[in-house]
């Protein structure tokens, strides 16, 4: 079974694909790790759309269990069929934007003070997912997530609002065996 979990950047992801991957034996596949090049300064230069695809294609085909964290929908228009089950999360800005500081702040410390780079980085980032919850947002916004969502035509599984990674598990391996049971 092929999963893709995607929310807002902030709206735990990857949390939940990391910590569900080796409990049930599925491979984790970060779209951020096709989408962006590997710098000195990580998350500033973006990979070539035909090398991400092909790249993460390949992966994506070497085992039958996976579960994607992040959008890739926009990539390619063959994305939108290649999934068996898609997990939304949603959470309130104000909780996103806070674990996104903190997540700032673990990943790059005092460079966030020191080096104007990270420092400028950092705030262009959170401006931008500030916009996430704004229905004129021209990125990746909600109402982009509800219209792949209103596409699909797969099982759909919505989780709002602060849940813990244990109750997301839960509803998640709930959803699994729903969905296996009707394929």
């Amino acid at each position: 079974m092929k999963i893709i979990i995607f929310g807002a950047s902030g709206s735990g992801t990857t949390m939940l694909a990391s910590e569900l991957a080796p409990v049930i034996g599925y491979r984790h596949l970060d779209s951020d790790e096709y989408y962006w090049l590997k710098t000195a300064h990580p998350f500033t230069e973006k990979q070539h759309p035909d090398r991400r695809n092909s790249a993460f294609l390949e992966d994506l085909g070497k085992q039958d269990n996976v579960l994607v964290s992040g959008p890739v929908f926009g990539w390619d228009d063959r994305f939108m069929k290649i999934f068996d089950l898609a997990v939304f999360l949603w959470i309130p800005s104000e909780i996103r934007l806070n674990r996104l500081r903190t997540r700032e702040q673990e990943r790059y410390g005092d460079l966030l003070i020191t080096d104007q780079h990270y420092k400028t980085k950092c705030e262009e980032f959170l401006n931008w997912a500030a916009g996430y919850d704004d229905p004129n947002f021209k990125s990746r916004s909600l109402a982009l997530h509800n219209r792949w969502i209103n596409q699909l035509q797969i099982p759909i599984l919505r989780i709002e609002g602060d849940t813990s990674v244990a109750l997301r598990i839960e509803l998640l391996m709930d959803k699994i065996r729903e969905t296996e049971q009707l394929g």
